[in-house]
C-alpha cells in the first residue's frame, strides 16, 4: 500500500491528534520543534490515539449484563470510553515528564489550558450523552 503524504484527507488531524500537538508546543516546545513534519506527525499520533482509545473502551466496558437496559449500556459505554480517553491522553498524547520544560511564568497557566481544554471536551461529551439518554427516553415513552 502506498501512502501520500500530499493526501490530505489521509492524514487529517483528529481530536486527539490536535490535543497532542497543543500539549507538545505548550509543555515541551523545544521538542516539538525537533519534530520534521508535525502536521503529519500529530495526524498520524491522532489515528493510534484512536485506534487504542477504540481497543480500550472495549475492554473497559466488558461484557452486556444481563438485564441491563438500553439506557444503562449507552451510560456504561460512554463511561468507559471517556476512561479510555483519558488513559490515552496521559499516556499516549501527552510529552513524556522528562521532556516537559518549566518555565515559571506560563507552567502553571499552561496546564491550567491543558486541563481546562480536557474538562470542556469532557463536558461536551457528557452533554451529548444526556441529549441521547433523553432523546432516547422520550422514544421509549412513545
Amino acid at each position: 500500500m502506498i501512502f501520500s503524504f500530499q493526501n490530505p484527507r489521509r492524514f487529517a488531524m483528529n481530536t486527539y491528534g490536535k490535543f497532542a500537538q497543543n500539549a507538545w508546543k505548550t509543555l515541551a516546545p523545544s521538542q516539538y520543534e525537533l519534530i520534521v513534519n508535525p502536521e503529519t506527525w500529530f495526524s498520524i499520533l491522532g489515528e493510534e490515539a484512536e485506534n487504542s482509545v477504540d481497543s480500550l473502551q472495549v475492554q473497559i466496558a466488558g461484557h452486556d449484563t444481563p438485564g441491563e437496559t438500553y439506557l444503562e449500556k449507552v451510560g456504561r459505554l460512554m463511561g468507559a470510553k471517556m476512561q479510555a480517553e483519558e488513559i490515552v491522553r496521559a499516556e499516549m498524547l501527552t510529552p513524556p515528564p522528562e521532556d516537559q520544560e518549566e518555565d515559571e511564568s506560563e507552567d502553571e497557566m499552561s496546564t491550567t489550558s491543558i486541563v481546562l481544554e480536557h474538562l470542556k471536551e469532557t463536558n461536551q461529551m457528557r452533554m451529548e450523552m444526556n441529549e441521547e439518554m433523553n432523546r432516547l427516553e422520550m422514544e421509549n415513552d412513545r
